[in-house]
């Protein structure tokens, strides 16, 4: 059957993040971002030709998800594999099991793949958009030692502990968030609507008010004018940010915008040499070579760090120990670099990065605890200060008005 061809537009990055446009002719989507992956380029928006400005949107930015879950599909493979069945019967059994249309043809197109005679790392890499390189380094170390559910496993674990460490930082987020959302809600609604009612009834007075009630009266005033203009004007802003916030994503998103901010620039730092060193040890205690990791785990690391990664593998191929090489690009802190000393010491890197990875897990969970109990009152304080000095300086006038009978 005839192949109906599609020219997509692909907006790439090399590994010196230069930015290439290219137009690509492809079967679909998937042997578009196949085609990128094999000139070595990174995808970051991809749309077929003619499409709508908006669907150029960078891929961070889009909603849609990938059609399937790395977790689940290694939970679901791992626990066939474990009963019995052979690769290709499990992805059998998981076609015929599977509802969703879009999952059903990722795992149809690994199905044929084996059929004809193909590894798995193979069927994986040609689709590149939902099997990142981490997940095909893990598999192709697998098809190496014979032992994929033991991989699977090491990188169910991986995940999971990755997902728990985001998930504790985004729930902290959470109700800072609220807070201050539902104090701006509030300080904006007292300002542009119950002030100027306050000022309407005090311009009959005939007295002079107290010049911060007067001060706060005007720009309630102000604010209940011209408040068409203020809420185009911050429609602007928002669109000002999301450009910076293009920008900064390039550079690492929160992450550089974090580690510029004193006290909590360290804390970052110590985020992703945990994610460094969890990543690392999955992939030497999964077999894989040191040199091919540390190529394999630039995707799960901020700009910053694979830079600094980058100039630690040319140092380790000159002979120098990974210990001294990660030390000369602050890739480490006092306590990694002498587990990472054992570890060169015992012969087992791979367990020691994950050990050192742990550590650092324990040492972000109980930071973030106690910079939560700390930061909450404090911004509880905070917003109930600005409500109550709005809501005092319209009763000024009145209690001045009591006080003169």
């Amino acid at each position: 059957m005839k192949l109906d061809i599609v020219k997509y537009n692909i907006r790439a990055l090399s590994p010196d993040h230069a930015v290439f446009h290219l137009v690509i002719e492809a079967a679909d989507e998937t042997d578009a971002r196949r085609q990128v992956s094999e000139k070595h380029l990174f995808l970051t928006s991809i749309a077929q030709r003619g499409m709508s400005i908006a669907s150029m949107l960078p891929l961070g930015g889009r909603t849609d998800r990938p059609a399937l879950s790395l977790v689940l599909f290694s939970q679901e493979l791992l626990a066939l594999l474990k009963a019995g069945l052979g690769i290709v019967e499990s992805l059998e059994a998981l076609v015929e099991k599977e509802a969703s249309p879009a999952r059903s043809r990722v795992l149809t197109r690994l199905l044929d793949g084996l059929r004809d005679g193909k590894r798995l790392s193979v069927v994986l890499s040609e689709q590149p958009g939902i099997f990142p390189p981490l997940y095909l380094g893990v598999v192709r170390a697998a098809e190496g030692t014979s032992d994929l559910p033991r991989s699977l496993q090491r990188y169910i674990d991986y995940q999971l502990r990755i997902d728990a460490v985001r998930s504790k930082v985004v729930s902290a987020a959470i109700y800072p968030a609220i807070l201050i959302g539902v104090g701006s809600a509030v300080s904006f609604f007292l300002m542009a609507y119950v002030v100027p009612r306050f000022a309407e009834v005090y311009k009959g007075a005939g007295r002079e008010l107290p010049w911060m009630s007067a001060l706060l009266l005007g720009w309630g005033e102000f604010v209940s004018r011209y408040a068409s203009w203020l809420f185009i004007l911050a429609g602007i802003a928002g669109a000002g940010l999301m450009v910076l916030w293009r920008h900064f994503k390039a550079r690492g998103g929160w992450t550089f915008l974090l580690s510029q901010l004193p006290g909590v620039g360290e804390r970052v730092r110590v985020y992703e040499l945990s994610r460094l060193y969890l990543t690392l040890g999955m992939l030497l205690e999964g077999g894989i070579a040191l040199i091919p990791a540390m190529d394999t785990i630039g995707e799960v690391v901020s700009p910053t760090v694979r830079k600094r990664l980058l100039q630690a593998k040319n140092v380790i191929q000159s002979g120098v120990p990974l210990s001294e090489a990660f030390f000369s690009q602050q890739l480490t802190t006092s306590i990694s670099l002498r587990m990472l000393a054992v570890g060169e010491r015992s012969g087992d890197m791979g367990a020691m990065l994950t050990q050192s990875a742990e550590f650092y897990d324990g040492e972000i969970t109980r930071w973030i605890d106690r910079f939560m109990r700390s930061f909450e009152p404090m911004l509880m304080t905070a917003i109930g200060l600005v409500v109550g000095i709005i809501v005092v300086l319209l009763y000024m006038p009145i209690f001045d008005l009591a006080g003169s009978f």
